[in-house]
C-alpha cells in the first residue's frame, strides 16, 4: 500500500503487496450548458433537476459494488465531479455523503473533493457543502482573460471566479484548488503567464494546469479553433513550472501543483494505480478482485435517464472487462510515469501482480535513449521523457 505523509515525498514513498487504496468517484452530468471543448459525460440540465432520485440511484449504484468486493476496504476519497456538481442542492450533497457513510467504511482522513463552477457559485451552497463534510473544493477557472472565457463557452467571467474563491474561504474552505487551462485558440506567452499569476494571487492550495486538447465529436473537433504553435505552449508551460515552483507549488503531475501536505490524493491513486469505484452515468471504475493481477474495469450505463432507470433493472454496469497481461503493464505505465518523482519498481508487482521483469526491457531501452531515469528500483521520467511522454510509453506496448 502506497503512503503519502503530509508533504509526499520520494524518499517516504512505500509499497506493499496489501490491496490498493480504494477510492470513490461520483459522476454528475448535469451542466448549465456545454462547454465547445468538452467531450466528458455531460449535457445541459433540465429545468429541474431529479435531485433525490440522482441520490438514490447513487447510493444504491454504490451498494451494489461493495457487496461485489471480496472484502470490506475503507474509502481513502471521495470525488464529486462532472459535469458541474455545483448544481446540486446543500441537502442533496448532505444526503449523499450521509448515504455512503451508512454503506462504506471511511478512512478517518478521508479527503473529499467537489467540482465548482464560478458561474454557479453561491456562497449558502458552499457553506452547506462544508457543512455536509466536504473538505477540499475543485474550482473551473480555466482563465482569468475574459475573452479565453467566452472562447471556451464558460458561463462565468474573471470577476466571478474570484468570487467564487472568495465564497468557498467564506464557507471554510481550508483546501481549494483552481483548474486552468492554456494552449488556448490565440492566447500568448504573456497571457498564460497572467493566468498563473492571477491564480497564484488567490493563494490556493493546488493548482490543476491543463494544456486544451482538441477532441473528435467536440464543436472544436469539428470547427478546429486556431491553437497556438507547439513551441510556445512548450516554453509557457515549462516558465510556469519554474515560477509556480518559485512561489511554492511544487509539481508532483503532469498537471498538477501542490503546496506543500496539499497534494490531490485522490488523482494519486489514480496515478499509482489504486483501486476506485465509479458511481454515476458513465462514470468509469477499476478494481483489483481477489488477488493482484486480476484487474477489472467497470463503465456505468451512459446517460441520466437511462442511469435512473437501471434502479429498477438491478444492474448499473453496461461494460465490464478484465484486463490482460499487456493492459496491466500499459495501464500501470501510463499512469506512473506522470508523477514527477516516478514510482519504485516493487509497486509495479503489487499493483498488477507481474514480476518487474515485465518491463524490465522497456525500462533499460527508455534509460538508453534518456527517457527514464533508473536509481535504486526506482523509476522515474527524465526531463526529455516528461515531454515525449507519448513515444515514452510506446516502449512499453507489445
Amino acid at each position: 500500500m502506497i503512503a503519502h505523509p503530509a508533504g509526499g515525498g520520494r524518499n517516504r514513498l512505500t509499497a506493499t503487496g496489501d490491496a490498493p487504496p480504494l477510492a470513490l468517484y461520483i459522476h454528475v452530468p448535469w451542466c448549465e450548458r456545454k462547454c465547445p471543448y468538452c467531450d466528458f459525460g455531460s449535457r445541459p440540465r433540465p429545468r429541474v433537476l431529479p435531485e433525490s432520485a440522482y441520490r438514490e440511484a447513487l447510493l444504491r449504484d454504490l451498494a451494489l459494488e461493495l457487496d461485489g468486493l471480496p472484502a470490506r476496504r475503507p474509502l481513502t476519497s471521495i470525488f464529486i465531479g462532472g459535469g458541474t456538481p455545483s448544481l446540486l442542492a446543500g441537502e442533496t450533497v448532505d444526503g449523499l455523503l450521509r448515504g455512503i457513510r451508512a454503506l462504506a467504511d471511511l478512512a478517518p482522513d478521508i479527503e473529499v473533493t467537489l467540482e465548482a463552477n464560478p458561474g454557479t457559485a453561491d456562497a449558502a451552497r458552499f457553506a452547506a457543502y462544508r457543512a455536509a463534510g466536504v473538505n477540499r473544493f475543485s474550482i473551473g477557472v480555466q482563465s482569468f482573460a475574459a475573452r479565453h472565457l467566452e472562447r471556451l463557452g464558460r458561463i462565468h467571467d474573471p470577476r466571478q471566479a474570484r468570487a467564487a474563491v472568495a465564497a468557498a474561504r467564506a464557507a471554510g474552505f481550508a483546501n481549494v484548488n483552481l483548474d486552468l487551462m492554456h494552449g488556448l485558440p490565440g492566447q500568448t506567452a504573456s497571457e498564460m503567464a497572467a493566468d498563473i499569476e492571477a491564480a497564484v494571487a488567490l493563494e490556493p492550495e493546488h493548482i490543476s494546469y491543463y494544456q486544451l486538447t482538441v477532441e473528435a465529436g467536440t464543436p472544436f473537433g469539428r470547427d478546429r479553433p486556431l491553437l497556438p504553435d507547439e513551441d510556445l505552449i512548450a516554453d509557457g508551460h515549462r516558465a510556469a513550472v519554474e515560477w509556480l515552483a518559485g512561489v511554492g507549488f511544487a509539481q508532483y503531475e503532469t498537471s498538477a501543483f501542490a503546496r506543500v501536505g496539499r497534494r490531490c490524493r485522490h488523482n494519486l491513486n489514480y496515478w499509482e494505480f489504486g483501486d476506485y469505484i465509479g458511481i454515476g452515468p458513465g462514470a468509469h471504475g477499476k478494481l483489483t478482485l481477489a488477488r493482484p493481477g486480476r484487474v477489472v474495469r467497470r463503465v456505468k450505463c451512459a446517460g441520466p435517464s437511462d442511469y435512473l432507470a437501471a434502479v429498477d433493472r438491478g444492474g448499473f454496469t453496461a461494460v465490464e472487462h478484465e484486463l490482460g497481461e499487456d493492459d496491466l503493464v500499459l495501464e500501470f505505465m501510463l499512469n506512473a510515469l506522470r508523477l514527477t518523482e516516478g514510482f519504485p519498481t516493487r509497486l509495479f508487482e503489487a499493483r498488477t501482480g507481474l514480476p518487474v521483469a515485465r518491463i524490465t526491457p522497456g525500462i533499460d531501452l527508455a534509460v538508453r535513449r534518456g527517457l527514464l531515469v533508473s536509481t535504486d528500483g526506482w523509476i522515474r521520467p527524465s526531463d526529455l521523457g516528461g515531454r515525449f511522454l507519448d513515444d515514452l510509453l510506446q516502449l512499453f506496448v507489445r
